[in-house]
């Protein structure tokens, strides 16, 4: 099902600017005189809601869908500290990374429901990651916002254990203590992008292998301190089969609160980090993240059968999978479909679909 859209222009993002965080809260949504002085959320709590945003603003793109859900969205965070989880995968890579204008809009709407309590964390992959966040502006928003900026490397750690298919032992995993905090509510800000070894990355898997932390140091090349440790291999699995269960069992404690899928601009081919652009200028948002990686991978025209972490956790119950059950906020998903190219390895990925060899 889908509903008609309720938009708003640059001049009306702009506007929460420079509005107080009290105004904010009385008024649901504050429009331009010419538009109306309120308009209420259309989003029904009572079943999986994706709000799907289309344009060439990036930044309003995630405003403008976090707006259908702007009620529910106060109510869920309270008084908890809101974390920001960009894809920081590579720290000099823009491609790979959730785009400033992405946390932008975020931010923005944040600031219009008066929730002030809020920090941009991540553990990057390759590097330091408050490096990655100077490369990508991220530092700025900060200030712009008053938001905290966090290197989960540095804020502690509890042991998790993953599964490693190579002797179907559990294996000990470091993951960080502030993405498995209750008392946090975590924004997946995610990216559209393909992957060499589950097919498509998206709101849970950015956090789930943003969870795991690496030792002060660490990089990958030239610069790496001997010794250094980075626990995000461990929740590959060592192979197709390992990380999909990984992705799945690890979801009940690591998924996100609230889905922010950025494809304004996605990556095909060889991603997470060697992909190509895919102009696409969408934006998908859920308080449901099963049902926002589902409507983004439709959206990527890849088929949901391939994808096996999803579909496990589909079969769960853990969120959901079928369109025919979620309802659109926004246009037609069929008029914006866009192929993406997927990795060259997508025959030796889809082995999580074949019976195991016999011994």
């Amino acid at each position: 099902m889908t509903t008609n859209p309720i938009h708003t222009n640059r001049r009306d993002f702009l506007k929460t600017s420079i509005l107080s965080g009290a105004a904010a809260i009385a008024t649901p949504w504050i429009l331009s005189g010419s538009r109306g002085s309120e308009i209420t959320s259309v989003a029904d709590p009572r079943r999986s809601q994706v709000a799907f945003t289309h344009g060439k603003d990036r930044a309003q793109l995630a405003f403008e869908g976090l707006q259908s859900f702007r009620k529910g969205i106060a109510a869920a965070i309270g008084t908890k500290r809101v974390i920001i989880k960009p894809n920081n995968v590579a720290i000099d890579n823009p491609l790979a990374a959730s785009h400033a204008e992405n946390l932008e809009g975020i931010l923005e709407f944040l600031k219009s429901i008066g929730k002030a309590n809020v920090a941009i964390a991540e553990s990057a992959a390759n590097g330091p990651t408050l490096d990655g966040f100077s490369n990508y502006g991220y530092d700025r928003l900060a200030g712009k916002y008053g938001a905290s900026l966090l290197d989960l490397d540095r804020e502690g750690f509890e042991m998790v254990h993953c599964f490693d298919e190579m002797d179907f032992h559990p294996h000990p995993c470091r993951m960080s203590k502030v993405l498995l905090d209750p008392g946090n509510f975590i924004i997946s800000a995610a990216k559209f992008k393909t992957h060499d070894r589950v097919v498509a990355t998206l709101s849970l898997k950015n956090i789930v292998v943003g969870a795991p932390i690496k030792d002060e140091g660490f990089r990958w090349g030239p610069g790496a301190r001997a010794g250094a440790k980075n626990d995000k291999p461990v929740t590959h699995g060592s192979g197709f089969r390992g990380i999909n269960y990984n992705l799945y069992a690890l979801a009940p404690r690591l998924h996100p609160h609230l889905s922010v899928i950025d494809g304004y601009q996605g990556m095909e081919g060889e991603g997470p980090v060697s992909g190509t652009p895919v102009p696409h200028g969408v934006c998908v948002v859920s308080q449901d993240w099963l049902a926002a990686d589902r409507v983004a991978i439709e959206l990527m025209g890849i088929d949901f059968a391939d994808v096996g972490y999803l579909n496990y956790c589909g079969q769960t119950g853990m969120g959901e999978t079928d369109l025919r059950k979620i309802e659109i906020l926004g246009s037609e998903l069929k008029d914006h479909i866009r192929p993406y190219k997927l990795a060259s390895n997508i025959n030796e990925q889809l082995i999580w679909k074949r019976k195991a060899a016999k011994t």
